[in-house]
């Protein structure tokens, strides 16, 4: 069995795989929707939401490239290079 693609993925997923993905609680990342700094979720119905996976792909590339990259790894990458 191959891996799937991210084109054999859904489009849209849930809070809870959006969970997993960020490996944050549901109450952690709905304070970040509350305080503006996660992806808009995509309402499904009155008691339901959704999340663009990409969208939550791209935000968790953004925190990766954010963070602070110490010497040590500066100095590893620059020695592979």
């Amino acid at each position: 069995m191959s891996p799937k693609t991210s084109a054999d993925q859904p489009r849209l997923v849930s809070i809870k795989t959006v969970c997993a993905m960020t490996s944050m609680s549901r109450s952690m990342i709905n304070a970040l929707r509350d305080d503006g700094v996660f992806v808009e979720a995509v309402e499904l119905g009155p008691r339901r939401i959704a999340f663009v996976r990409e969208e939550v792909e791209s935000w968790i590339n953004d925190r990766i490239a954010s963070r602070p990259v110490n010497d040590n790894v500066k100095m590893t990458a620059a020695k592979a290079a």
